[in-house]
């Protein structure tokens, strides 16, 4: 498992990371089990969000019943939460107060001191920075959140946050996989007006984070586009899944892992977030976090999922 040095940070991490948004079912044993097969292979950053799943906290609360972390288990873990969605409505908020007391249900939940990285989840339109900045500063001088990030934020409303707040914006979590990589197709096709990949839809967000050091997280790793299903083994994607296959061969890896790998070799060094709770799966998906896809390899995959390479 490779890993890297979060920047504007002391925290070291791994490029494949745990996701814990469907474990609030899920038995103790189970969880457990989850938890133990992705450090096994070397995944020890979970993800987390206040509202993920039923019950507000609910994955954190059952991530803490089944792990009963001590201090010094907790230190072998980098675990990162967010906040700012609020499920009545639904509507988002990033005022000082509703972060604040995200933070601390956060804590409460997870029975932990301290968070190590704390994301803004989904824009809020009706953001104030200056409510964000005091909040952020609140807690990291309170020792209760050691980073701060954002998820699915474009750049101009990573400027505003950063015009205010002290701490560096050091992660970005955005959808991301083979089929759904617009942050990645526009820049490739870019001045060609005729083709709908030439329409910028997220400003250059992937160039920006390389420029400010922000780590781009992607989630959904393995989605075709947003929630409709899995590209792996789907009929909608014969000649995508027939390089993957072949690929898989190869490298002596499962498809899971080339699908992880597309994300990984890119230079930006992101970090692949997975949702799936099936520890086989998981396993599967790690393995792509060394597999060294050639440029070759990593364009035609690209150009099989359905992308315009000019």
């Amino acid at each position: 498992m490779r890993t890297f040095t979060l920047p504007g940070t002391d925290i070291v991490v791994p490029n494949v990371v745990l996701g814990m948004m469907r474990i609030e079912d899920k038995s103790e044993e189970d969880v457990r089990t989850l938890v133990r097969t992705a450090r096994d292979a070397g995944i020890t950053f979970v993800d987390h969000a206040d509202i993920y799943r039923t019950k507000l906290h609910g994955c954190e609360r059952r991530f803490a019943e089944a792990l009963r972390l001590t201090p010094a288990e907790r230190e072998q873990f980098v675990i990162q939460s967010k906040a700012g969605i609020v499920t009545d409505g639904p509507y988002f908020d990033f005022s000082h107060d509703h972060i604040i007391e995200s933070v601390n249900g956060s804590l409460e939940a997870l029975n932990t001191d301290y968070l190590d990285i704390l994301l803004l989840h989904r824009p809020d339109a009706l953001v104030e920075p200056e409510e964000v900045a005091q909040a952020f500063d609140e807690l990291s001088a309170a020792g209760k959140v050691r980073a701060f990030g954002v998820s699915n934020h474009t750049p101009g409303q990573i400027e505003l946050l950063r015009r205010h707040v002290r701490q560096p914006i050091v992660a970005n979590q955005l959808q991301l996989s083979i089929t759904h990589s617009p942050a990645v197709a526009q820049g490739i096709a870019a001045n060609m007006a005729d083709l709908d990949q030439s329409v910028s839809r997220d400003v250059g967000i992937l160039d920006y984070c390389r420029l400010h050091d922000i780590t781009i997280q992607a989630w959904s790793p393995f989605q075709a586009g947003f929630f409709d299903g899995p590209f792996l083994g789907s009929e909608r994607f014969p000649e995508l899944n027939a390089v993957i296959d072949r690929l898989a061969a190869k490298y002596g890896v499962p498809a899971e892992a080339i699908a992880v790998a597309w994300i990984t070799r890119h230079p930006a060094r992101m970090q692949v977030v997975l949702g799936t709770t099936t520890p086989d799966r998981v396993s599967a998906a790690a393995q792509g976090s060394d597999v060294p896809l050639t440029r070759a390899e990593w364009y035609e995959l690209f150009r099989t999922a359905g992308h315009t390479v000019p």
